[in-house]
């Protein structure tokens, strides 16, 4: 195959490498083969017009205007000529097109179905153009080191919008991908420069062995580089969204190994910050609801758990419906409600990317960007949009089953018990063998959910402590039930998982317990009402609240069974302060007192991630510096070889000796600069040639101008004094010589030329020679040290 069409099949391999961190965002991946089809296409006809050949303009306007052709015939067809040929017609159809794609990119959770015509045209019309970007600088321009800088914008974009899971990953396609590009370059350049300037390599035997082709190390090379990106990353933090960031990653923040049973480990990095002895009221609520005691504010729901974690899934979102939303899913009509009203204001410091709502939710006025997520009946914000200072209006259900209700429903529908009761194989079988045993004799999924209520808030023995350590692994609810301690999450987290193991559909609700009423008639809600909870399905009433922590929340009506032999308190658990009396003060937890505070220097705080403000959350400091330095090293890459050059410039031009030593190597550095110089501006070095007539060819080639030309002959006249006088003398002003002839030489080429030769210098090829040489006395040395089989086999005989 030819160089170019080496490099054609490169820049081809390299965008479609790059274009596979597009494969999470849309599912099914199925678009990604016919991208590989059209830019196969669009190359060919490259590669076509270069070997008529057309000049380079002409070749990127054919390519053009195929890529168009291409689209038109996959998405306007009906709208064109021929088919191929777009009209205004047509250009409407990809005006309406990209309309529905931004709608549905909106509409859409990651990932997104490749149905929506919208968002594959935005797909395959990104990739088209970014391959002719790069088909046009490193194949039609012959430049392949800023090439990859639109390769790194269609990776940008991919993970801008990923969640970060597995970036990576495609970071390292993508990079295997360029590096192909500018090897496929070095291999081209060098197959056209024939005998390596330094000199041809000996054999053993003295004989000439032939050019030592640098290409052979290449890949060589390229394996090591890519090795050493393989394993980098794994020392990298990762930083993945929140909890509740817009994109739903959900909780589970960490690593593999270090996941845990309920909160992400920011939780644990900013669990200092959450326990300062002033609580901070992030909501002001003023409410209609009947019993202020039963006002929990749900931002979200767990459903996705893996056994370490627990997630939401990725859910479709809508626009926000107007007037009044779905009843929601399961509620029959026989179940007592009422609805009432609610107003809520948000702090100004309180960042929250998902809107806290009394559950379920019957309509909502705001304003802002905000999305609908029938599922889970939650609202979300969209393009930035969070509750930071908001004031919005909720209309609310309070839902009001009672026992028998509960006791009596039927089973969950198919679809239903099948995504909600799904359980990882990887979870201890204790967790179900201890949900069979506290349920024992219950006589239905209602008394199992109570028993397992009863036995986490009143009589399991478990306490509430917020210091308990989070817990990693697929052990942690092992432990958790072994040790007994925790706070909410763990609590809301294993029985959730217990239920599930018990064949009930459950779910996990972040959110904020009641607060504290204040002497103005609203609820002050703080950092320490955040909480987490478990909701369980039962056909006719729905998703239903739980509650298994101790000292938390409310205890709700329907779980209080008549018969006075049942353990758990008749009356409502307030979630801060036993007395119901208005304060004018932010709420206290009634397991912190004024004491403790003295003592201890402050109270824990349970604070899933959903109470966080996100402006706080993520990384330490280290963990932004070191992907600073790793996002620097990356777009360093393109401009490693102009910054090599500089770097051996100055050292070549730099202060030497004055004494007669260091005549020669001052001299000759000098020279090899003015020769890689002039290789930078086209001109291959000769070394078959005396200096006098390099300098004269050189002169000759470069089209230079007297001064320059002056400059580059007492260069040239220096060099053969070295070579070959008996005592060379030292010729001053030889480092300025070579900066008039680099400037004759700039000055001649005009400006495309300039800018190669300053980003993409071609006398970089002399590292890989180096490299070259080094892996050949590298393979000479081990040679010599391992005796061969055939010297083995002759001793032993």
């Amino acid at each position: 195959m030819s160089g170019r069409g080496r490099l054609t099949l490169g820049a081809w391999a390299a965008t479609l490498m790059a274009a596979c961190a597009l494969l999470p965002l849309v599912r099914p991946a199925t678009w990604i083969v016919q991208a590989a089809f059209l830019l196969a296409l669009q190359s060919g006809v490259g590669a076509a017009a270069r070997r008529v050949p057309l000049a380079r303009p002409l070749t990127v306007a054919a390519q053009t205007v195929v890529t168009v052709a291409l689209l038109t015939f996959v998405f306007a067809r009906e709208q064109a000529l021929a088919g191929v040929i777009p009209g205004p017609q047509a250009f409407d159809r990809f005006a309406l097109l990209l309309r529905q794609g931004g709608d549905d990119i909106a509409r859409y959770a990651i990932p997104a179905p490749l149905e929506s015509d919208g968002i594959r045209l935005m797909l395959l019309a990104g990739v088209l153009v970014i391959g002719l970007l790069v088909d046009t600088l490193a194949v039609t321009f012959r430049s392949a080191a800023p090439a990859g800088l639109p390769l790194l914008a269609l990776y940008s974009v991919a993970a801008g919008l990923s969640d970060g899971g597995s970036d990576w990953l495609w970071f390292l396609v993508a990079a295997a991908g360029y590096l192909m590009l500018l090897l496929a370059e070095g291999r081209d350049r060098l197959s056209q420069w024939g005998r390596v300037f330094s000199g041809a390599q000996r054999g053993a035997g003295g004989e000439s062995s032939g050019v030592v082709a640098p290409v052979r190390t290449g890949r060589r090379i390229g394996v090591v580089a890519l090795g050493i990106a393989l394993v980098v990353p794994l020392a990298l933090p990762t930083m993945n969204g929140g909890l509740l960031d817009s994109v739903g990653a959900g909780a589970g923040g960490g690593s593999g190994g270090g996941g845990t049973i309920s909160a992400v480990n920011p939780l644990v990095s900013l669990r200092d910050s959450l326990n300062a002895d002033e609580d901070q009221q992030v909501l002001s609520v003023r409410t209609k609801a009947p019993d202020v005691s039963d006002l929990y504010l749900r931002i979200v729901s767990l459903d996705d758990f893996d056994g370490t974690t627990w997630k939401p899934s990725r859910r479709s979102i809508t626009a926000v419906p107007d007037g009044s939303f779905p009843d929601p899913v399961g509620l029959s009509p026989d179940v007592k409600r009422t609805e009432f009203d609610t107003a809520i204001t948000a702090a100004g410091w309180y960042a929250q990317d998902w809107l806290p709502m009394p559950y379920p939710p019957s309509g909502v006025r705001i304003s802002g960007n905000w999305r609908y997520e029938p599922q889970g009946m939650t609202l979300v914000g969209d393009h930035g949009q969070n509750t930071r200072g908001l004031t919005y209006q909720v209309t609310s259900l309070d839902v009001r089953p009672t026992a028998k209700q509960l006791a009596a429903a039927a089973p969950a529908p198919a679809d239903i018990e099948r995504e909600f009761t799904k359980l990882p194989d990887s979870l201890p079988s204790v967790v179900s063998r201890t949900a069979r045993k506290v349920t024992a004799g219950a006589a239905n999924p209602y008394d199992q959910a109570v028993k397992l209520q009863d036995w986490f808030a009143v009589s399991g023995g478990f306490q509430y402590d917020t210091q308990v350590q989070v817990g990693s692994g697929s052990q942690a609810i092992a432990r958790f039930l072994k040790d007994k301690q925790g706070f909410c999450v763990h609590f809301s987290f294993t029985m959730a998982a217990m239920a599930r193991s018990l064949g009930i559909p459950a779910r996990v609700a972040v959110g904020f317990a009641p607060g504290s009423p204040q002497a103005d008639g609203s609820v002050s809600v703080g950092l320490r009402d955040a909480h987490a909870w478990p909701e369980l399905y039962f056909e006719g009433v729905g998703w239903t609240r739980f509650e298994p922590t101790p000292n938390r929340g409310s205890t709700p009506a329907y779980t209080r069974p008549d018969s006075p032999g049942s353990s758990l308190p008749d009356d409502a658990r307030p979630s801060q302060s036993a007395s119901t009396a208005p304060s004018a003060a932010p709420s206290a937890s009634e397991t912190c007192t004024p004491e403790q505070k003295k003592l201890d220097g402050g109270c824990a705080s349970e604070s899933p991630q959903a109470a966080l403000p996100t402006d706080d959350d993520g990384p330490r400091w280290y963990a932004y510096l070191v992907w600073a330095l790793a996002g620097l090293t990356v777009l360093a890459l393109p401009l490693a070889p102009m910054l090599w050059r500089l770097r051996t410039r100055a050292a070549r031009l730099g202060a030497h000796g004055r004494g007669e030593a260091d005549t020669a190597p001052h001299t000759l550095a000098v020279w090899q600069e003015l020769t890689d110089t002039a290789w930078d501006f086209g001109i291959a070095p000769d070394d078959s040639q005396t200096p006098r007539k390099a300098a004269a060819r050189m002169v000759r080639l470069g089209d230079l101008d007297a001064t320059a030309a002056a400059s580059v002959h007492r260069v040239a006249n220096a060099v053969e004094q070295v070579l070959y006088a008996p005592h060379p003398r030292p010729v001053a002003g030889l480092t300025e010589d070579v900066r008039r002839a680099t400037a004759g030489l700039g000055a001649a080429a005009g400006r495309p030329a300039r800018l190669r030769a300053l980003l993409a210098p071609r006398s970089t090829a002399r590292v890989v020679w180096a490299l070259s040489a080094w892996w050949t006395r590298a393979r000479e040395r081990a040679a010599a040290l391992r005796p061969t089989w055939g010297k083995t086999s002759g001793q032993q005989g």
